[in-house]
């Protein structure tokens, strides 16, 4: 028999950890639950869970911190639950290291779907390699975008930039001069399985421009009813 898949559940509200718990064991997931920040830091090493779902408003250490925390040592697949809706709430979650983003209240079949999704989009991502042979970087004038270390070097200066950001931005500069919808640039950056706003493409958008401007020797265009793309003027 297969091992089961564990999920933890990181929310103050003991009614409502315990009915995502009964939903998922329904669905053969193994489950644990908590009540904080810290004490999620410290499951995530006793009970390896394949999955965490995250509430961000908890006692102390909130669930940002935690999915902060948790991205400097892990790729653990992260969930964020809030009652907050505001798009920007979603983006800075997502940028902060979230793979999804759902709303409360949701419905209990939405989120064994969303729970199914990412494990199964994480699965079919490649293993890290132990050396890198090849450095994945990009260079333009006065811009490098290097995927191997991420990081975005501007005018000399280091930017900082979240994953889905330099992701974007890479993607984008990969191909210079290609127009992409805000719906390709969900599949390829978020994957097929996102279930999003593409408003969310607009948001990383604006920050990116923010970060690094324009150059006269390239800059991200806005074709107007078809998407964005990486001019490269030189």
């Amino acid at each position: 028999m297969a091992e089961k898949q564990k999920i933890l559940i990181v929310d103050d509200d003991e009614h409502i950890a315990e009915i995502i718990s009964l939903y998922l064991t329904k669905e053969c997931f193994e489950t644990q639950s908590v009540g904080d920040g810290e004490s999620a830091l410290q499951a995530v090493k006793t009970f390896a869970p394949d999955l965490v779902l995250l509430d961000l408003m908890l006692p102390g250490m909130d669930g940002y911190q935690v999915c902060r925390e948790l991205r400097i040592s892990s790729q653990i697949p992260i969930i964020m639950l809030s009652a907050k809706g505001e798009i920007f709430d979603k983006v800075l979650g997502l940028e902060m290291g979230a793979d999804d983003y759902m709303e409360k209240p949701f419905d209990s079949k939405e989120l064994v779907a969303r729970v199914k999704a990412v494990l199964r989009r994480s699965r079919t991502q490649p293993a890290a390699e132990p050396k890198v042979e090849e450095s994945e970087e990009l260079r333009f004038p006065d811009l490098t975008i290097n995927r191997t270390n991420y990081s975005v070097t501007c005018m000399g200066q280091r930017i900082e930039m979240p994953p889905k950001e330099l992701e974007l931005l890479y993607f984008l500069a990969s191909s210079p001069n290609r127009v992409y919808s805000r719906e390709q640039l969900l599949d390829q950056i978020w994957g097929y399985d996102y279930v999003g706003d593409t408003r969310t493409v607009d948001v990383h958008i604006k920050r990116i421009r923010e970060k690094i401007g324009d150059h006269t020797a390239w800059k991200i265009s806005t074709i107007w009813g078809r998407g964005y793309r990486f001019e490269a003027l030189q």
